[in-house]
């Protein structure tokens, strides 16, 4: 993240009274007809929008000629928490292409399930790619590869042809260029986007003409909440609470979301801490007009395993 001026405090951690930490960053919300009507900072810098991106890039595989609808149409969307659900959804896609696991190129990894993790512990198991959180995109971006005719060994790659159409699909929802290009944690080309363009790339999702690409991205993450995250996380239960929501986090503390509307945001928090972001992300929801229930504007802060304090947003 290039930083030009230190963005604006939007959150502070609260322990017994006393506040010890706080967290900087930048914010965008669009009104239904797409201009700015939330902003914190300076929203011109560009950001990584890291696995917020992945609905983006779900469609531009759709275009493509990927033929997932569904469960698996969310998971290829997804940072699932790699249970056995998500897995076997993985497996899937990748047996109809003709594929296994042993073709993914994203890092072997736990799954961001605790209770996954400590069974596969107990049982002796260890990393795998398939329960890496983006196992589902990468399967999906292999799938996308047989169907063209494309290399499947290279990809990950910037120049591969999957990721120069994926590339042009997101600087076309998103309205402008990518102003750099860099390595996902999981491997994958990476494009950098202010968040107004991610912002506009959620909005085209969600108000896309039903069947096309960019619709069934948006219809079945939405259908299918769990499959895009976990049954535990909270962004299952966010999208699940708030009707027509589509919402997407990502590494780093960025998340996005669009309302049916078209009211749409994005943010990122400037050390990269994910615990603020659904408070933020609450905030933003709230001062563009939607009713969010209030269990997801505070998050608890603990001490001795009982609530001590609360992280709070104040900026926005």
């Amino acid at each position: 993240m290039i930083n030009v001026a230190a963005p604006p405090v939007l959150a502070e951690v609260v322990r017994s009274g006393f506040t010890e930490s706080r967290h900087r960053g930048l914010v965008a919300g669009l009104a239904a007809d797409g201009t700015i009507a939330v902003r914190a900072g300076d929203i011109s810098v560009p950001v990584f929008p890291r696995s917020s991106n992945k609905p983006l890039q779900a469609a531009a595989m759709l275009r493509r000629g990927l033929d997932l609808d569904g469960e698996l149409l969310a998971l290829a969307s997804a940072s699932h928490y790699g249970e056995d659900f998500h897995v076997d959804g993985v497996r899937k896609i990748l047996s109809g292409a003709g594929l296994t696991e042993d073709d993914l190129q994203c890092p072997l990894s736990w799954p961001l399930d605790d209770n996954t993790m400590d069974r596969l512990i107990a049982h002796g198991e260890g990393k795998s790619r398939i329960r890496m959180n983006c196992s589902g995109k990468h399967a999906a971006m292999l799938a996308t590869c047989v169907l063209n005719g494309w290399p499947v060994s290279t990809y990950r790659s910037p120049g591969h042809p999957l990721q120069v159409a994926i590339r042009e699909t997101i600087e076309e929802l998103a309205g402008e260029q990518a102003t750099a290009v860099g390595v996902d944690g999981c491997g994958a080309a990476l494009f950098a986007l202010t968040l107004p363009g991610l912002a506009r790339g959620y909005r085209a999702l969600v108000l896309a003409a039903p069947g096309t690409a960019e619709r069934r991205v948006a219809d079945a993450m939405r259908a299918h909440p769990a499959w895009v995250s976990g049954t535990a996380s909270d962004a299952r239960r966010l999208m699940e609470a708030v009707p027509g929501l589509l919402h997407k986090g990502g590494a780093e503390g960025v998340d996005a979301f669009a309302l049916p509307d078209g009211r749409a945001g994005a943010l990122k928090i400037e050390d990269g801490s994910t615990r603020a972001r659904t408070p933020i992300t609450t905030a933003t929801l709230r001062r563009l007009g939607a009713a969010v229930p209030g269990e997801f504007a505070t998050a608890p802060v603990l001490g001795g395993a009982n609530p001590v304090g609360e992280i709070r947003v104040i900026g926005i």
